[in-house]
């Protein structure tokens, strides 16, 4: 029997947002291409994605434990990684990253953060919010 990672407990990602999402690259799946909409969708990554992944409006992005996306763009209103990115990450609401993850690329959020401790992240990280607004505005 193969070990799953257990799965961390979203802090910040909204669990209807999780709960609601629309498509799913499957463990053992490879997808080789950009996933682009202009709808409030959202994509789980379990198996392996090299390409950008891009929401024009909306959009919730889960990169599983088991999830590998290479090479990428992500952007999307909430991202939540448990796995492994290697590229840039645009969160336009709330970005969070488990403590099973690792992001290798650079970093932009507009509003919440949350890094899990036993977290790995090499890249750099960037507020692009308003930083004269008070805290939780």
């Amino acid at each position: 029997m193969k070990h799953q990672p257990e799965a961390a407990t979203a802090r910040l990602v909204p669990s209807d947002h999780l709960g609601n999402i629309s498509s799913l690259i499957a463990e053992g799946a490879v997808f080789d291409g950009n996933f682009r909409t202009p709808r409030d969708l959202g994509l789980k990554v379990d198996g392996l994605l090299k390409g950008d992944i891009h929401f024009e409006t909306g959009g919730t992005v889960h990169v599983g434990a088991t999830g590998v996306i290479d090479s990428t763009v992500i952007e999307a209103d909430y991202v939540y990684i448990e796995g492994k990115v290697v590229g840039q990450v645009i969160a336009r609401k709330a970005l969070e990253i488990a403590g099973s993850a690792t992001l290798l690329g650079d970093v932009s959020y507009d509003a919440m953060i949350d890094i899990h401790p036993r977290a790995r992240v090499r890249g750099k990280l960037e507020y692009r919010g308003d930083l004269d607004a008070a805290p939780g505005h």
